[in-house]
């Protein structure tokens, strides 16, 4: 039986995670990039034939299809040249003053063997989600947890393929991805404060390892916290809304890079750099929406991108675009 879920605003998405927070009630949450289309649903009353997630430890995942074909998988990037308009019109952005680190993203067509419910199942991430008809989504990126009163944020800030000779040496001196990664966790740090105090950077520059069906990924991470007050769940879907749209996939300074990207990118990037997540009755974790394939009128979709800096190259930005283009199959 099909079930539809109401898309919320942000005041009343807030308000409706306020009242479950101050009741404890676990609830799952589905955020878009604009806020516009929220869904804040009961733990009980997600229905699988609708919504699929991984969180964490926390699923609603029983029993999948076990037996899948090998993935094929086709991707159709836009062209270098169309991908410079839009990087030198950030790059004019950052020259003025504008802004000094944009998340520009784009969506590639893709072609695969397998329906956006099989590839949640063959993907492997910290964080995944699927929506009938709509998307699948398979993050590494943590948004924000909420663990016994601290709030902890982990942005991912550089990428590179492990197969690259001494690949995390390179990306650990890179000069850019530094200077990038330093600035989001300033901005992760501002934002965190708004919301808690004591707020401390606990680990600096650290790197995952992602598996993909075609490759390894060495992505860099910072763990940052902050202590919330006792009574947080009272207010849990205004201090969500208060952090976002999350810094990881905007840019600094928020406001104005947010305008630029919406000039700029010529597509709705709809849930995708939205986030995702449960609150449990007591802590909280959720994602960014990352590595995510949508499904358009015209077909699949992956929409993927990376950090402009003033340190920036337009080749190797485009090329960590098609690069961040996978399915993480073990």
């Amino acid at each position: 039986m099909s079930v539809s879920y109401p898309l919320l605003s942000r005041h009343d998405a807030a308000s409706a995670m306020n009242r479950y927070g101050t009741e404890q009630r676990p609830f799952l949450f589905i955020i878009d990039y604009h806020m516009q289309k929220c869904r804040v649903i009961p733990i009980e009353e997600v229905a699988t034939d609708e919504i699929l997630y991984q969180i964490g430890h926390l699923t609603n995942v029983h029993q999948l299809i076990s037996a899948l074909p090998n993935l094929h998988f086709d991707k159709y990037p836009l062209s270098f040249d169309e991908y410079l308009r839009k990087f030198q019109a950030v790059m004019q952005q950052i020259a003025i003053g504008n802004t000094y680190l944009l998340n520009l993203t784009c969506a590639t067509p893709i072609c695969s063997n397998l329906s956006l419910k099989e590839i949640f199942a063959v993907s492997r991430a910290k964080y995944k989600l699927w929506v009938s008809e709509e998307f699948v989504c398979f993050s590494p990126e943590t948004f924000v947890q909420i663990i016994d009163n601290q709030i902890i944020s982990c942005p991912m800030k550089g990428t590179i393929n492990a197969a690259t000779p001494n690949a995390e040496a390179l990306i650990i001196s890179d000069l850019k991805e530094t200077a990038e990664h330093h600035t989001i966790v300033d901005l992760i740090r501002n934002d965190l404060s708004m919301v808690a105090k004591k707020v401390r950077v606990e680990k600096f520059r650290y790197v995952d390892t992602i598996h993909a069906h075609d490759k390894t990924l060495l992505q860099v991470s910072s763990r940052i916290v902050g202590d919330l007050p006792k009574d947080y769940e009272a207010h849990i879907g205004d201090l969500l809304f208060r952090l976002l749209p999350a810094g990881s996939i905007s840019g600094a300074p928020k406001a104005k890079t947010t305008e630029i990207i919406a000039a700029t990118e010529g597509y709705d990037r709809g849930y995708y750099t939205g986030i995702f997540g449960i609150f449990d009755g007591k802590n909280l974790d959720s994602a960014v929406a990352i590595r995510f394939i949508e499904q358009s009128a015209d077909g699949l979709v992956f929409k993927s991108g990376g950090g402009i800096t003033s340190h920036s190259t337009a080749r190797a930005e485009y090329n960590e675009l098609i690069e961040k283009i996978y399915v993480p199959i073990a």
